[in-house]
């Protein structure tokens, strides 16, 4: 009897398992010319300004979500702000919609979008050392919207690109899969990933350019590169991304040291603001333990070494207790055991110590439907589908769910709606499967 019977017959006893779940998933115009706004010369684009703008509003959401949202600390958040706002106000492109959020994904990575919309990841912020480091890293990525390298790279392609990502909803909300989750995990790395040598070292001039003019001292440039090149040799693991994101070399650090003693060598006596930067990044610097727990975990998940990532998650979650990403991650790396239980309760905890990100909603979501209760799972994926609308997995699960609470109709909407969206996988074909046999299409 084939996969899409059974479940049908499952479904109507209200007996879904979550392997049935999830095996449905398992199998699931440029612009042109214009003139850039830092050299003056012409550039070939994907997108003109406006198209900026419209993918950081479509995409930036889904991406900051897949990173843990942003950290619960009003004022850290508010003193990043206020650092980029500063640099950039200096920049090309003052006028860009410029926005900053510090965000709970533990691994080693910032990241832009091609409209200004910015994430550092606490993995990297508990590692710098004083304000201008930090100056660096935003003026890094500042320098990417202001040569364009984005809209020059992908353009509309990009835009497609990532909403394929999508289809995989359920593996990635699970835990499941290693590396695959790891990789929706270490986040923007398939949407902003293979900036070329040249685009990073124009970023590096730019940013380090920026952080000048914005009154900073040249050297946090090549306190950051050295960081970076140190963490490589150290933890290659926890710098995948980053440098799939931004390729990082020696010579990197070489050229800004160079730079920094020599055209803006007067700008190295000013301020780096170290005592500033501690005393607003305190809170997340007290969770470093709680971080470096969670980056071995995910090293380990990444590997399918399940009981060395869970021993790392439950000793972050010791740690800190209301920590939201240490409960998701350790209720993944149960859920990737078969142990639903479990991860169910530390899913749930993690909601109710974070009910605003919507990724926790999910993940319950998928465990309730592994445990035959599809009412209760139907109300976390909508609670997601308000948080981060236009998942087509969601619109696919919430269909399963009303489904299996024998609310046919309701269920067939969300099916129909589903396949508007993707006619491909296991997903649509049991959606089309079921509109089939309940004589919505012929």
């Amino acid at each position: 009897m084939c996969l899409r019977d059974d479940l049908g017959q499952d479904l109507q006893r209200n007996r879904i398992t979550r392997r049935q779940v999830l095996g449905l998933f398992g199998a699931a115009a440029l612009s042109g010319c214009a003139t850039s706004p830092v050299g003056g010369g012409s550039i070939l684009v994907g997108m003109d300004e406006d198209e900026e703008k419209a993918v950081d509003r479509k995409l930036a959401p889904q991406q900051f979500s897949q990173d843990l949202g942003a950290v619960q600390d009003g004022t850290l958040n508010q003193y990043v702000s206020e650092v980029g706002q500063r640099l950039g106000g200096k920049s090309h492109r003052p006028q860009m919609p410029y926005s900053y959020r510090v965000l709970n994904a533990n691994h080693v990575n910032a990241y832009t979008f091609p409209g200004g919309a910015m994430g550092v990841t606490r993995g990297i912020l508990v590692d710098l050392d004083n304000e201008a480091e930090l100056a660096a890293l935003l003026g890094h990525e500042i320098g990417h919207v202001n040569a364009r390298h984005a809209a020059q790279r992908q353009g509309q392609v990009m835009v497609a690109q990532v909403a394929m990502t999508g289809v995989n909803i359920l593996g990635s909300a699970a835990g499941v899969g290693g590396l695959t989750d790891l990789g929706t995990q270490l986040g923007a790395s398939a949407l902003l990933s293979s900036y070329s040598r040249d685009n990073e070292r124009e970023a590096d001039a730019l940013g380090q350019e920026y952080m000048v003019r914005a009154g900073y001292p040249a050297n946090g440039m090549v306190g950051l590169q050295q960081l970076l090149v140190e963490q490589q040799k150290e933890s290659p693991g926890m710098l995948q991304t980053m440098f799939a994101t931004h390729p990082m070399s020696s010579e990197r650090r070489d050229t800004a040291r160079q730079l920094a003693e020599g055209k803006y060598a007067a700008s190295n006596g000013r301020d780096p603001g170290r005592e500033r930067f501690m005393d607003n990044t305190a809170g997340v610097r007290r969770l470093k333990p709680t971080i470096v727990a969670c980056q071995q975990g995910e090293v380990a998940l990444a590997g399918e070494q399940y009981g060395k990532a869970e021993a790392q998650f439950r000793t972050a979650v010791k740690a800190t207790p209301r920590d939201y990403a240490a409960n998701l991650l350790l209720a993944r790396c149960l859920a990737a055991q078969d142990r639903d239980a479990q991860a169910l309760e530390y899913a749930r905890t993690a909601t109710a110590i974070y009910p605003q990100e919507a990724q926790g909603h999910k993940l319950v979501g998928v465990l309730l439907l592994g445990q035959k209760d599809p009412a209760a799972a139907y109300e976390h994926l909508d609670r997601y589908d308000q948080l981060l609308p236009g998942d087509a997995g969601v619109t696919f699960l919430k269909g399963v769910s009303l489904e299996g609470m024998g609310r046919r109709q309701e269920a067939a909407g969300y099916y129909v709606a589903y396949l508007k969206r993707t006619q491909k996988g296991k997903a649509a074909e049991y959606a089309y499967s079921r509109l089939q046999g309940w004589g919505y299409v012929k």
